[in-house]
């Protein structure tokens, strides 16, 4: 790239940070926007923006020129370009303004459009490491067990410390039929642990609809799993057949749900939230204030709850508060509280900023950054649905203690397998409950805990998780949506 090049591509990116003039912005992104233009502003005294760009640009400039003639290696001008980019990125400290190569932004259209392969997982540099945010619904990270707020630290034995977000995400994803060992750190749980994942096509559904007959009323449950570009087409027929079929209330379930487009979520609030209040607001950089509101005419007729955990980010979050603030029940735990919007603009060259513009409030103003929406009412799951995989080199036997067998207990439990105790020693009870497992499923009957018994629970469990076995947190809420 030729010098002169360096300085207009550089200029323009720094515009963004001054003259923030663009299209409709997405809570994940929206990545069909006009890039803003540069506005000319007083910074200070009778310095212009302008002059004051180019001011700076002078050491951009000197640099560059000072790499790339004397620098002991050849360096690619691309390599120069795209470093001062993430550089500038980097300084303001926030994990959600990012720079997407051509590569890594065809990997998120692509998931934007529900169809990408991998492992199906959001993710988010929290604290400089890796987290899960939430796993896809279906996806093979959530039938390898993957909670939010799991810490990625390795990837095929390979430390991710010291990588930007961009480049930890390309270690993981791959094409489908392929393995990737994560090393996982949960939090309450004493060591880390192993993960292998076989990647695969990540399911394009993101509403699951069902209806459940609670006390003589025909009760509909909408399970929403990320905001892309259909699913607020997807949402909005499935509730027109469910009240086509008569239902008498509606349970909106978006735990871990990560996010994503504003649009799609504002689509679906105008189904809920009538014209007298607004449905979200927004901020800008200077503080200014805006509502928007629905031209609907007043509420649904029948009662409703929202069910969220700490999976439940962004675009979910917007839809929960809202919700509560019109007085409807929101059950389970905190969410996990991201309350600014990105909007990603085109450099050119198929690559592009995600930039944080805006922040979102609720309908009366609050802010839910870094705090997240409290539920109405707190549900927490069974202490089974917060097990970790254990790993086995040497077989855990009677009599001996430790946080292993502690978690291994409360996961037999949760499988209607009576250990005796769940304080982490290996009681004659224990022992027991062992031997009925392993009989139940074809294994030799030690009554000790080996690899293959410990793995073969650990897959139960997450069977049982996933296919809604003692869900406390959606009975809850079925049971809240009538009083």
């Amino acid at each position: 790239m030729k010098l002169r090049k360096l300085h207009i591509v550089l200029l323009f990116i720094l515009a963004l940070a001054i003259g923030l003039a663009g299209g409709y912005t997405g809570v994940k992104l929206a990545q069909k926007t006009t890039p803003p233009t540069e506005q000319s502003m007083k910074l200070g005294g009778e310095t212009t923006a302008n002059e004051a760009i180019t001011q700076d640009m002078e050491k951009v400039d000197q640099a560059f020129r000072l790499i790339k003639e004397n620098y002991l290696e050849d360096i690619d001008d691309k390599q120069l370009t795209e470093g001062a980019i993430q550089g500038m990125l980097s300084t303001l400290e926030d994990p959600y303004s990012s720079y997407m190569d051509a590569e890594t932004m065809k990997k998120f259209n692509e998931q934007i459009e529900s169809s990408f392969e991998g492992i199906g997982a959001e993710v988010n540099k929290v604290d400089d490491v890796l987290s899960i945010v939430a796993p896809v619904k279906d996806s093979p990270a959530e039938k390898a067990g993957l909670r939010p707020n799991d810490q990625v630290l390795k990837v095929d034995g390979k430390s991710l410390e010291g990588l930007s977000q961009n480049e930890s995400v390309a270690k993981i994803r791959g094409e489908k039929g392929t393995e990737v060992e994560l090393t996982i750190r949960r939090a309450g749980v004493a060591e880390p642990f192993k993960v292998t994942i076989v990647r695969d096509t990540i399911p394009q559904e993101t509403v699951y609809s069902k209806t459940k007959n609670v006390d003589g009323k025909k009760t509909g449950i909408l399970e929403v799993t990320n905001f892309s570009e259909r699913t607020a087409q997807e949402f909005n027929e499935q509730l027109t057949k469910m009240e086509d079929d008569g239902i008498e209330g509606l349970v909106i379930d978006v735990r871990g749900n990560p996010g994503g487009l504003l649009n799609v979520i504002e689509d679906i609030l105008k189904q809920f939230v009538p014209e007298d209040m607004p449905y979200l607001q927004v901020e800008d950089q200077k503080g200014n204030k805006t509502p928007y509101y629905s031209d609907l005419k007043e509420k649904k007729k029948y009662p409703i709850s929202v069910i969220i955990d700490e999976g439940s980010a962004s675009a979910s979050e917007i839809l929960a508060v809202a919700m509560k603030e019109m007085g409807y029940d929101v059950v389970g735990q905190p969410s996990f509280g991201k309350g600014t919007i990105q909007q990603a603009v085109p450099l050119g060259d198929e690559s592009t900023i995600k930039l944080t513009f805006f922040k979102w409030l609720s309908p009366k103003g609050k802010w839910i950054h870094e705090k997240g929406v409290q539920p109405t009412i707190n549900q927490k799951q069974p202490e089974y649905y917060y097990t970790s995989p254990v790993e086995i080199k040497e077989p855990l036997k009677q009599d001996q203690t430790g946080d292993k067998i502690k978690n291994i207990q409360v996961m037999l439990q949760g499988l209607d397998y009576d250990p005796g105790r769940t304080d982490g020693y290996f009681s004659i009870e224990t022992k027991q409950a062992v031997i009925s497992f392993q009989q139940d499923n074809d294994l030799p009957t030690s009554g000790e805990i080996d690899a293959q018994t410990a793995k073969l629970i650990e897959t139960q469990v997450i069977k049982s998780i996933r296919d809604g076995k003692d869900d406390k947190q959606l009975d809850k809420a079925l049971e809240e949506v009538y009083k």
